[in-house]
């Protein structure tokens, strides 16, 4: 073969290992529907937390009234709330007001439940929480704690769950922070009525029942 031929069939051969790594390089349009674990949803945050959020006021209006969800626990009259949870606010699901966790929680035992729209065991337990709230009435507070900055997708995952807890935005995971909670989600945080944490759970619920057992268990109530 001469030298001309050998180099027409090199660059040939380059056009075509070319074209094929442009058909198979992934596109920077394409959208994720979130991290594959919650390490690398942690590492995200730095500059996750830092973007203007995806939805408009006026989208994240419609979200939240499709979601319907309960509103957030005000502080008790004179209440200050103390514990690891002090020093904390964040907005409320419901309505976007702010809420200041250890005072709103306080005075009263508490379940707090930390999850994230791509959380596939969040999707199976947050319906027994919500039927665990109902049993519970007023004896527990039970919160949810949305741990991803995308506030609009946990809108939507709870009206596609139909649960209607009241629940905080922590884009941030300050919560999980405060109470030294593990890396992985889901994670119940139970709250004893002075502010202390009695028990940090890095499990999934299996039933109503599971939940049940666990606020017993660690906090003396029964429902």
């Amino acid at each position: 073969m001469s030298r001309s031929s050998a180099l027409r069939w090199s660059l040939a051969a380059l056009v075509v290992v070319v074209a094929l790594i442009v058909a198979i390089w992934p596109r920077g349009g394409d959208e994720a529907t979130g991290p594959s674990s919650y390490d690398e949803f942690r590492n995200s945050i730095g500059t996750a937390a830092g973007t203007p959020p995806p939805s408009s006021d006026a989208d994240l209006g419609a979200l939240r009234a499709a979601a319907d969800l309960a509103p957030c626990p005000t502080p008790p009259a004179g209440s200050t709330g103390s514990g690891p949870l002090a020093g904390i606010t964040l907005d409320c699901l419901a309505d976007g007001s702010p809420v200041d966790l250890a005072g709103a929680l306080a005075g009263k035992p508490a379940l707090i439940n930390l999850w994230a729209y791509w959380c596939g065991p969040c999707a199976e337990e947050l319906p027994y929480l919500q039927q665990y709230a109902e049993r519970a009435g007023d004896a527990v507070t039970v919160l949810t704690v949305h741990e991803d900055p995308k506030q609009d997708n946990a809108l939507t995952r709870l009206t596609d769950y139909g649960v209607r807890l009241p629940g905080v935005q922590d884009g941030s995971a300050r919560v999980a922070a405060a109470v030294a909670a593990p890396s992985v989600l889901p994670v119940t945080v139970l709250v004893a009525a002075d502010g202390s944490i009695a028990k940090v759970l890095p499990q999934p619920f299996r039933s109503v029942d599971d939940v049940a057992g666990a606020v017993t268990t660690y906090l003396g109530v029964s429902a």
